[in-house]
């Protein structure tokens, strides 16, 4: 669920960039040497600005609304659909930065990634099952049916499981079998939560 995307609109579509609801990752260990530390375990160490744990994959726009009319058999336009979902990613609570840790390296998106596992606070867990009920509603207002099956098949949504797993991708993994490493343990710190890409979203009206 993790990406790392630019704030252009890919492919010249309008509403091209990909959406995310992350918290930002301030700070790994100590400082940068201990993160600098992981490049033993992963190749292509990520920079550390951009480091995020992704709470809701929402994924881009347009394709998002192509799936939803697809669904509904074109009972819910994109004219109607667009605005309820902009409408909806703007109003969302955000999530205050909190501290996290984590003592693993595992293997994400089909083992082409290495991510630490961090273990969040309650509140954090309650906060993203929050996204999902609110996504269920929205779907649901928008004509949806059988919605937990289309979250789990919507190409745009990107979802693989229905369980949630606290992680921030940091490098490529140096084979496609590389298994869960544990490591020493290391404080997370976590800014407030935002929408990745926000500036992208169209406009209201």
């Amino acid at each position: 669920m993790s990406c790392m995307t630019g704030s252009n609109p890919a492919g010249g579509k309008p509403h091209g960039s990909r959406i995310t609801i992350e918290a930002p990752v301030l700070r790994i260990g100590a400082g940068q040497s201990d993160y600098e530390g992981l490049s033993r375990y992963v190749d292509f160490l990520r920079k550390p600005r951009g480091l995020h744990m992704t709470l809701l994959h929402v994924g881009i726009l347009d394709d998002l609304v192509q799936d939803i009319e697809a669904w509904t058999k074109g009972m819910s336009r994109s004219e109607n659909v667009l605005p309820e979902i902009v409408g909806w990613l703007t109003e969302l609570p955000v999530l205050q930065g909190f501290l996290g840790k984590s003592d693993k390296l595992v293997p994400l998106g089909g083992g082409r990634l290495m991510g630490l596992e961090v273990d969040v606070p309650q509140e954090v867990h309650d906060y993203q099952a929050l996204l999902v009920q609110g996504l269920h509603v929205l779907l649901d207002d928008l004509g949806l049916d059988n919605i937990d099956d289309f979250i789990l098949s919507s190409p745009a949504l990107g979802y693989r499981s229905p369980r949630w797993l606290p992680h921030i991708a940091v490098g490529k993994a140096r084979t496609r079998h590389d298994p869960p490493m544990e490591i020493a343990p290391v404080p997370v710190e976590f800014g407030d939560s935002q929408i990745r890409n926000r500036d992208s979203l169209p406009l209201p009206g």
